[in-house]
């Protein structure tokens, strides 16, 4: 009996203030559609990380002299840096590349601009050793202990050429939330008024059940369920949404940056978990909102 009560009471308080209930779904999905896609750029980014993190190494550059004299790094002290770099508890492989292979690298990598290659010569590119790191946040600990040593003439990390892309994919990122925390704070003020609106046009049968001995939370409830579930609505909505641009817009948006391997893709099962938290976010937003607002602005 009472729970039909209920039920009745919140599909009566979701009818009778129709528009209002709309706007307050909609601005609700809007806001959790656009905190999804700030969830979506930060798990890109962390995607993106991880793919260009399994790639960076850390070059140490050999000196002029040991570069044209050691080209099999037999010597001493080209050998007692690889040692060296082998030993190191962060180091995961140690590559030497002389200035022969340096070339033919360098060949490869700028193809498209054969008047370049035609300028290189061969000395002009020092030998070096591609130090892979098993974790390459670990850089500075490399860069510290081979800067100058005997036979060194830099240490260099790619990682630093990374900074750009990332403070760029952090500030789009900033930005999203930006706009999501002003389209929450909207949807709150609107979920506040939506149900102060609702409880005025049922004080009447809201004051005979209290007469009649009902709890003042029994009566909140029906209020608090409508939040509830135009939070719901919303997060049901934002995930539709995040569903259908991930196939009409950022697959087009992203498929050539993913092909060039400049990014890393982004899969459904990604949308799917970021989705997940949409969920409990706007019922526990909405949850707290009504009851705030009772407890504050509505005498029940």
């Amino acid at each position: 009996m009472r729970a039909s009560f209920v039920f009745s009471e919140v599909i009566t308080g979701l009818r009778r203030n129709i528009t209002m209930t709309i706007a307050m779904i909609l601005t609700t999905a809007i806001s959790l559609g656009l905190l999804g896609g700030g969830l979506l750029i930060v798990r890109l980014i962390d995607n993106t990380e991880k793919l260009y993190y399994d790639k960076v190494e850390v070059a140490v550059y050999l000196t002029n002299d040991v570069s044209a004299s050691d080209k099999n790094c037999t010597e001493q002290i080209c050998s007692g840096l690889r040692e060296s770099l082998q030993r190191n508890s962060i180091v995961d492989t140690v590559a030497f590349q002389n200035r022969d292979k340096a070339y033919e690298r360098f060949k490869e990598i700028f193809a498209a601009q054969p008047e370049l290659v035609k300028l290189t010569r061969p000395e002009s590119l020092p030998s070096s050793f591609r130090v892979k790191l098993k974790d390459p946040l670990r850089f500075d600990a490399i860069s510290k202990e081979f800067t100058g040593k005997v036979g060194v003439l830099r240490v260099v990390d790619q990682d630093v050429l990374l900074n750009q892309l990332f403070e760029f994919f952090g500030s789009f990122r900033n930005a999203t939330f930006a706009v999501a925390l002003v389209q929450a704070l909207a949807a709150l003020l609107l979920i506040s008024n939506t149900i102060q609106v609702s409880a005025y046009t049922r004080r009447t049968e809201v004051g005979i059940m209290r007469l009649v001995g009902a709890t003042r939370w029994y009566t909140q409830l029906p209020f608090l369920i409508e939040a509830v579930v135009a939070g719901l609505t919303g997060a049901v909505l934002a995930l539709t949404g995040l569903f259908f641009a991930k196939g009409t817009f950022i697959d087009d948006v992203l498929k050539a940056p993913i092909e060039a391997n400049i990014i890393a893709p982004l899969g459904y099962a990604d949308v799917f978990q970021v989705s997940l938290l949409l969920f409990p976010i706007g019922a526990v937003i909405s949850a707290i909102t009504g009851y705030v607002t009772l407890r504050l602005y509505v005498r029940l």
